[in-house]
């Protein structure tokens, strides 16, 4: 059984199709593509898993392949330049697909390389991780690292199709189907207080990696981050809530190293602080570090420094006039974009970073 989630984005608008056994030949991919020839970009990590699986989807297609380094460190200009010379090496024209099977950073790389490569070629998003199916493999941001701070180079590229076979997680480390939740739950807190509550009741199942419970939680993630990316696609305003937490979960990836931790144990942490700095009730704070920690994650940032992650967090694609914007909650289920914040109580959650 799969289920269709529309992407409505005009003449971009894209389904994401989410299910069961849909690689490995159980989803005609091929019939979607425009063009006869196609690059599978994915990591050592994942290409021996599922690399032939997702070539099984692409039946009569001239498909090409390369293998990035795995990891945040290496999601950088070098591994664009990697994917376009691959392009350029194999006379791909603009009817060539790009497909990027694996987590996150695979998505932003390659999405972006194919963003770049002749003005723009299609793209599908196969994300194999539960961050990259709930969050990163949809809405159409790519882009890379940049050493003074994350995702700065990039550009906006939505994809033709999003394919998620949720039987990938069966073969995903412990600590990234937890990082993923991070993501899962940010989706409760900015828009849906019952899937907050839901996900509380159900957050060992989810551990458990419980079929049903996953495909829940997978799906109503997309349906939320597709109606704020369909009303704003560009990032222009109502779009910034999907950032709550990664303010100060991108500079504490920034502080600490691409990689020491993961991005969703970097915006868990960081959810915490931004509730801290909401005007919401104490009890409402608790419930969202309560239902971190049951996931497993951090929910204290790393001794990096107070000074130096309010530097980092000036890098921000928030900031506008040199004024940091926050993404911070009216109440859970609701959250707002504001420079109207106590600077005061900003000082006093980065103080959770001198350790």
């Amino acid at each position: 059984m799969t289920t269709t989630i529309n992407v409505e984005l005009g003449e971009r608008a894209y389904p994401i199709v989410l299910g069961q056994g849909l690689l490995g030949g159980g989803f005609d991919l091929a019939a979607t593509l425009r063009g006869g020839d196609c690059l599978i970009v994915s990591n050592d990590v994942v290409a021996p898993l599922y690399l032939d699986a997702l070539g099984a989807c692409l039946g009569g297609k001239d498909i090409s392949s390369i293998e990035l380094v795995d990891g945040e460190a290496h999601k950088n200009m070098a591994a664009v330049e990697s994917i376009l010379d691959k392009l350029v090496a194999s006379g791909a024209n603009r009817d060539t697909t790009v497909l990027a099977l694996g987590g996150g950073v695979v998505g932003d790389i390659a999405g972006f390389a194919a963003a770049c490569y002749m003005r723009g070629v299609d793209f599908i998003q196969v994300p194999t991780t539960l961050l990259a199916q709930v969050d990163s493999s949809v809405g159409g941001k790519t882009g890379v690292n940049h050493p003074k701070g994350k995702n700065l180079v990039g550009a906006f590229h939505q994809p033709r199709l999003v394919l998620i076979d949720t039987d990938t997680l069966q073969t995903l480390p412990e600590r990234e189907l937890k990082a993923g939740l991070a993501e899962v739950i940010k989706h409760g807190a900015i828009a849906d207080a019952e899937f907050f509550a839901w996900l509380e009741e159900n957050i060992d199942a989810l551990l458990a990696r419980d079929a049903h419970c996953l495909v829940h939680a997978i799906q109503r993630s997309c349906e939320i981050k597709a109606a704020v990316v369909a009303e704003d696609e560009r990032e222009g305003g109502r779009r910034a809530i999907l950032n709550f937490g990664h303010t100060f979960g991108h500079a504490i990836e920034h502080c600490r190293g691409y990689g020491e931790w993961l991005h969703g144990e970097a915006v868990a942490a960081g959810m915490v602080m931004a509730a801290r700095m909401s005007r919401i009730a104490t009890a409402d704070q608790d419930r969202m570090q309560d239902l971190l920690r049951r996931a497993g994650l951090p929910v204290t940032p790393p001794p990096v420094g107070a000074e130096r992650m309010r530097a980092a967090m000036g890098m921000d694609k928030k900031v506008i006039a040199k004024q940091l914007r926050l993404v911070l909650l009216e109440r859970l289920g609701h959250a707002v974009t504001t420079s109207d914040y106590d600077e005061s109580r900003l000082a006093d959650v980065l103080q959770a970073a001198d350790g």
